[in-house]
């Protein structure tokens, strides 16, 4: 049986959020196989980073999937918002994974520009979405190995 994930995509910066998934597509997709006609992760959307975590404590919490890759971007402004949202963004995320035991990567650009959150959001080595992707299929490569399946 092939593992299921889901992405759960912070959609504030539409054209980020929607590279962000690209990336974390394609790595689901390469790690399970031909993409399916519904594609390889079920992706659920909310307004914006703060939103991520409890997003991702229902998917974890529902059974359904083996692993929840998190992607947004939170571009800092003129005000402390920024620290607020991606602390609590990060800390939200991991206190799901400890606590349900599903993997939660943090794909979350934290960027000062938009300049910056385009080279991370797709296309090269820097591609955040991806990389969440990759880390919930390696936490979950050892999840199984120490399971013995």
């Amino acid at each position: 049986m092939s593992a299921r994930y889901a992405i759960v995509a912070a959609t504030f910066y539409r054209d980020l959020a929607d590279r962000l998934i690209a990336g974390a597509q394609a790595a689901f997709a390469e790690a399970e196989g031909p993409l399916a006609a519904d594609g390889p992760a079920d992706v659920f959307e909310v307004p914006g980073a703060f939103e991520l975590p409890l997003a991702a404590k229902y998917l974890a919490e529902t059974g359904r999937y083996d692993g929840v890759a998190c992607v947004g971007a939170v571009i800092r402004g003129e005000t402390d918002h920024y620290d607020y949202v991606c602390g609590e963004a990060a800390r939200g995320i991991q206190d799901v994974q400890l606590s349900t035991g599903v993997p939660a990567a943090f794909g979350v650009l934290t960027v000062d520009s938009m300049d910056q959150a385009l080279a991370r959001s797709g296309g090269d080595k820097r591609d955040s979405g991806r990389h969440a992707a990759d880390a919930v299929l390696a936490l979950q490569r050892i999840r199984r190995s120490l399971a013995g399946a």
